[in-house]
C-alpha cells in the first residue's frame, strides 16, 4: 500500500524552484513540469507539456543534433550529463547544468527520461570572471595587486566551495566562505595547513585523492561522492584543476565542490514518481506488475491463492464530460482513498490509467475471499461522493482471476482478470465476475476477426456500398453515403457492427478510414450533377495526426471538388480532447469539405457542440424516426432539432426513413434531407439507386 509520503514526494518535486525537474517521453516530449522549470525557462506547464525538449536548445545546437545525442547517450549509458547554453521562452540564453537519466521499469523497458536542469548562469559568470582574472594576473604582473583584490571578492562570494593548495607543499592557500561552511572550519584554521591537519580523516582523504589524481594527469577532473561534512551527510560534485604559476616552478591545485544533495534527492524522488500515479499516488502499472509477480512467487511457495482484480468505474465518463476534468481528477482521488480503506495492508491497489484500477490480493486461503473483497470494493464506491458541493455517483465493475487455477504469470493473470471485467460490464455493470475459460474463447474469436480483418485489407475484401440522400425541395438524389462492407471469403457479407469496434481497438480503423476516403472520392468523380459523397469518420481517427493529410491526398488523387465531400462525425469526437479535435475539424473545413454531426440526439447532445463548431449538417438518428409514430417524445426531439437547424441555418437530415408517411411527416417538421430504405438500400457503386 502507498502512504501519504508518496503525495509529499510529488508535491515536493512540484514545489522545487531552484531546479527544473521534469519527465520526457522516450521520444523526448515533455510530460510534466515543475515550478523550478517554469522559473528557469519561462514556460508554464500548459505552454510546454506536449512539446519536444529540443526547443530549449539554440538553433546551432539543434542543427548539430545535440538533443537527440543527449537522449541517445542516456538511453545507451543510463545517464547524460553536460553543461551548455540553453534558450528561455523569451529567447534569452542561460548557462545550464543538465542531467538526463533513462527511466526503466523492472523488465528493462524504457519508460522515458528524468531531466534535471540547474541555471548556472551566475556561477558560470563568476567562474569565467575568476579564470579571466587569473589569466590577466598571469599576463600583467603590474596589475596583480588590484586583481588579487578582485579575485578575493569573486572567490569569496562564489556559491560553490573553493579551495586552493600549493601543488608541492600541499598547503592550503585559499578557502572561500562556502568552503568554511561546508568543512566546518574558518579560513584562519585552514590556510597554511595541509588537509589532514584541519579536516576530518574521511574528508581529508577524499580531497587528497582528488589532488593526487589531478597532479598525475593534467586537465579537468570530475568526481561525485557522498561525504559527512559540517552540514551533515552531503553529496559533493567536485571539479579539480591544476593551474600553472607565473613561472614553471610553481603550480596550484584548484578544487571547486558543489553541494548537489538536494538536486540528487529531487532526482531520486522523480524516479520514485516514475513508478507511481501522479494523480492518486497509487502504484502505476509497472510497479503493480512487480507486486503481482512477487505475490505469485510467494503464493506458489506457500501453497496460497493469489487474486488479480481489474476495476473499472461505471458512469465516470459522464461525470467527467459534464463537470470537466478538474472535477474528474478530484473524484478519482476520492475514489482511490475509499478503495484503499477496505483493503488489507498487504494488498496492492494501483491505478492503471484513466478510470481503471487493479488490485493484487496475496496470501488467500480460499477463492471466496477474493469475491468478498470485490463486493466490499463495489459497496464502498456506491455512496455518492460530495465534490465541491456536487453529489456525484459512480459504480464499479470488477473482474477476478485467481492463481494458480486460472494462470500463473502476471501478464496472463491480469489478462484473465481483464476479460472477466469485460464480462461484468457486458452483464450490466456494478457487479463482479470470475474469469471462466469461455471468456478466453470469446477473446480468441475477437483476435480471429482482427487477424482476418488485417488480411481483408491486404486482399481488398472491403468495399463501399452507397445509400442515396434525398433533397426536400426537388425530391431528387443529391448524393450518397458511403458505407463499408466486408465480403469474407468463408463467412460471406460481414456488417460494420461486427468489425468496426475491433478495428478501432486495434488501430486498423486508420487503414479502413483511408481506404474509404480514397474509394469514395474516386467513385464520386464519376457521378453526374455534382452529387456529393458522405464518409463516416471514427473518433479514433482523430487521434491520428495524419487524418488531415489523408483527406488532402484522397481529394488530390481523385480530383474531386472538396465541396462534394461530406465528413460525418459523432458527438463522441467532441467529448475526447475537445479543443484538439475542434482544431482538426476546422482544418478539415478549411479544405472546403462539409462537416456533418451524425446520430444527433442519442448521446450527450450538448448545444455547446453547435456553438463550438459551425457544422454544415445535423443528422437525426434513425431511432427517433422509427419511434415518431408512437412516441410524442421522439417527435418532440425531431421538432427541437429541426428548429435548431433553422435558427442556426444548418441542414437537417433524417435517417432511417422507411415509409411515405414518415417522409411526409418529416418534411412537415422541417427536415431538409432524407435517407433510408424508403429511397433505397446501400448497394455497390454499379448497382446504386440513381
Amino acid at each position: 500500500m502507498t502512504d501519504n509520503s508518496d503525495v509529499m514526494y510529488r508535491l515536493l518535486v512540484q514545489g522545487v524552484v531552484d531546479y527544473a525537474i521534469y519527465m520526457l517521453s522516450p521520444e523526448g516530449v515533455v510530460s510534466n513540469w515543475n515550478a523550478g522549470a517554469q522559473r528557469a525557462k519561462g514556460y508554464s506547464a500548459e505552454e510546454i507539456v506536449g512539446r519536444h525538449f529540443s526547443c530549449f536548445y539554440t538553433p546551432e545546437e539543434q542543427a548539430r543534433n545535440r538533443p537527440s545525442h543527449g537522449l541517445e547517450t542516456a538511453r545507451r549509458e543510463g545517464r547524460f550529463e553536460a553543461e551548455g547554453e540553453r534558450v528561455r521562452k523569451d529567447g534569452t540564453l542561460f548557462w545550464a547544468h543538465v542531467i538526463i537519466d533513462a527511466i526503466h521499469d523492472d523488465d528493462g523497458k524504457l519508460l522515458g527520461f528524468a531531466k534535471i536542469t540547474r541555471d548556472l548562469t551566475e556561477r558560470r559568470a563568476q567562474e569565467l570572471s575568476l579564470l579571466q582574472a587569473k589569466s590577466l594576473a598571469e599576463s600583467y604582473s603590474a596589475e596583480m595587486a588590484s586583481l588579487s583584490t578582485f579575485l578575493d571578492s569573486v572567490i569569496t562570494n562564489i556559491p560553490s566551495s573553493v579551495l586552493v593548495q600549493d601543488a608541492v607543499s600541499r598547503h592550503i592557500l585559499l578557502v572561500n566562505l562556502q568552503a568554511e561552511r561546508l568543512f566546518g572550519n574558518t579560513r584562519e584554521q585552514m590556510i597554511g595547513r595541509q588537509l589532514h591537519e584541519c579536516l576530518p580523516k574521511a574528508l581529508s582523504s577524499f580531497l587528497t585523492t582528488l589532488t593526487d589524481q589531478c597532479l598525475r594527469a593534467e586537465g579537468l577532473h570530475h568526481s561525485e561522492t557522498q561525504l559527512h561534512t559540517a552540514l551533515g551527510l552531503r553529496t559533493l560534485r567536485s571539479k579539480t584543476l591544476t593551474i600553472r604559476g607565473k613561472d614553471s616552478r610553481s603550480s596550484y591545485v584548484l578544487l571547486i565542490a558543489e553541494d548537489v544533495t538536494d538536486e540528487n534527492a529531487a532526482h531520486a524522488r522523480i524516479r520514485h514518481m516514475a513508478h507511481h500515479d501522479s494523480l492518486t499516488s497509487l502504484p502505476n502499472r509497472a510497479l503493480f506488475r512487480q507486486h503481482l509477480e512477487d505475490a505469485l512467487q510467494q503464493g506458489a511457495a506457500a501453497g496460497k491463492l493469489t487474486a488479480a482484480l481489474c476495476l473499472d468505474l461505471d458512469n465516470f465518463k459522464n461525470v467527467n464530460d459534464a463537470l470537466g476534468h478538474e472535477f474528474g481528477d478530484k473524484l478519482l482521488r476520492a475514489i482511490a482513498t475509499r478503495l484503499r480503506e477496505v483493503l488489507r495492508t498487504k494488498d496492492t491497489l494501483a491505478r492503471l490509467g484513466g478510470d481503471e484500477f487493479a488490485v493484487v490480493l496475496p496470501d488467500l486461503k480460499r477463492a471466496q475471499d477474493a469475491q468478498l473483497t470485490a463486493q466490499r470494493l463495489i459497496d464502498t464506491i456506491e455512496p455518492a461522493f460530495i465534490i465541491d458541493g456536487h453529489s456525484l455517483s459512480v459504480g464499479l465493475s470488477v473482474g477476478i482471476a485467481l492463481a494458480p487455477q486460472d494462470q500463473s504469470s502476471p501478464e496472463e493473470l491480469l489478462r484473465c482478470a481483464d476479460m472477466a471485467l469485460y464480462e461484468a460490464k457486458r452483464n450490466g455493470r456494478h457487479r463482479y465476475e470470475y474469469f471462466h475459460p469461455h471468456m478466453d474463447e470469446v477473446a480468441q474469436k475477437r483476435r480471429t476477426i482482427e487477424t482476418d480483418l488485417r488480411q481483408a485489407i491486404v486482399d481488398k475484401q472491403l468495399h463501399l456500398h452507397y445509400q442515396p440522400i434525398i433533397d426536400k425541395r426537388e425530391s431528387r438524389i443529391i448524393g450518397y453515403e458511403a458505407l463499408i462492407r466486408w465480403q469474407h471469403p468463408e463467412h460471406g457479407m460481414i456488417m460494420p457492427l461486427d468489425f468496426i469496434a475491433i478495428a478501432e481497438e486495434t488501430g486498423l480503423i486508420h487503414e479502413l478510414g483511408a481506404l474509404a476516403l480514397h474509394d469514395a472520392c474516386h467513385e464520386a468523380t464519376t457521378w453526374p450533377d455534382g452529387q456529393s459523397v458522405a464518409v463516416n469518420l471514427s473518433p479514433v481517427q482523430f487521434k491520428n495526426s495524419g487524418l488531415l493529410a489523408q483527406v488532402q491526398v484522397a481529394l488530390a488523387e481523385s480530383g474531386l471538388d472538396p465541396t462534394r465531400l461530406e465528413l460525418e462525425i459523432t458527438e463522441s469526437v467532441l467529448l475526447d480532447n475537445t479543443q484538439a479535435n475542434i482544431d482538426t475539424l476546422q482544418r478539415l473545413k478549411a479544405l472546403g469539405v462539409r462537416i456533418a454531426l451524425d446520430d444527433f440526439g442519442t448521446g450527450y447532445s450538448s448545444l455547446s457542440y453547435l456553438r463550438s463548431f459551425a457544422f454544415d449538417k445535423i443528422k437525426i438518428d434513425k431511432s427517433f424516426v422509427h419511434d415518431m409514430g408512437e412516441s410524442l417524445e421522439a417527435i418532440a426531439i425531431i421538432r427541437a432539432i429541426t428548429g435548431m437547424g433553422r435558427s442556426l441555418q444548418i441542414e437537417v437530415t433524417a435517417e432511417g426513413v422507411e415509409s411515405d408517411e414518415q417522409f411526409m411527416r418529416l418534411k412537415e417538421e422541417g427536415c431538409s434531407h432524407f435517407q433510408g430504405y424508403f429511397f433505397g438500400r446501400p448497394q455497390p457503386a454499379e448497382q446504386r439507386v440513381r
